[in-house]
């Protein structure tokens, strides 16, 4: 008699790997970035190679996306309105590149199912939970609503602290300056931590402890740039 059939792991999800477009140009803002802004980065070994991840970073300027991506061999997926790949060219070069699109009228919750359904897939996810850039750069308070997000990731999450890219192009800022700029990538937060915000009442808790990751990784970034 034949042993009965045992039902098989779930495959992983394969992560996306870098278009050719992507290559080539992470290759010249390398070279451009080392040079024009003195770029360097800490960590980024804390972003894993394979598996899906997100990232959490202070938003500072229109590079940070850029900034942040720059020294991981894998494409990190941004989300971004969907007006803009309307645009000729910009739109064609987004939809590569694993941008992916979101309805502005339609709140938070689009933004929200896909990111889910990108960390299913294998990306890695890159968010500014302050949800615009700081005046002085400074990392401000995180948007309430990031926390329903949070609570129902079961992926590494990973705070990201960027310093310089406000002196470089910062908000009023009309041409990109070469100032020195740094990325530090802290540790993955504990996945006690994140479970604990779901728990109800939680939500404060686990907000105030992403920001100080992120803070920790800003502060150190900026004694790197500044030294």
């Amino acid at each position: 008699m034949n042993p009965p059939d045992t039902p098989s792991a779930p495959v992983p999800p394969r992560p996306p790997r870098r278009p050719v477009h992507w290559f080539v140009l992470q290759q010249l803002f390398r070279v451009w970035f080392a040079i024009w802004f003195r770029y360097s980065s800490r960590g980024h070994t804390h972003v894993p190679t394979q598996s899906p991840a997100l990232l959490l970073s202070n938003h500072q300027s229109f590079l940070d996306p850029l900034l942040v991506g720059l020294p991981i061999n894998r494409p990190v997926s941004y989300l971004a309105r969907d007006s803009l790949f309307r645009i000729f060219g910009l739109g064609a070069l987004m939809r590569i590149s694993h941008v992916v699109p979101i309805k502005r009228e339609g709140g938070g919750g689009g933004g929200l199912r896909e990111t889910l359904n990108h960390l299913a897939q294998g990306h890695l996810m890159g968010i500014f939970p302050e949800g615009t850039r700081s005046l002085d750069g400074s990392v401000g308070p995180l948007k309430p609503g990031f926390s329903v997000l949070l609570r129902r990731v079961d992926v590494p999450v990973i705070p990201v602290g960027i310093a310089g890219a406000n002196r470089a192009f910062g908000p009023g800022k009309k041409f990109i300056w070469p100032a020195k700029i740094c990325v530090v990538y802290g540790e993955p937060i504990p996945l006690d931590v994140i479970a604990q915000s779901r728990e109800r009442g939680q939500e404060d808790r686990l907000l105030s402890e992403v920001r100080q990751r992120i803070v920790d990784c800003q502060a150190q970034a900026e004694s790197i740039a500044r030294g």
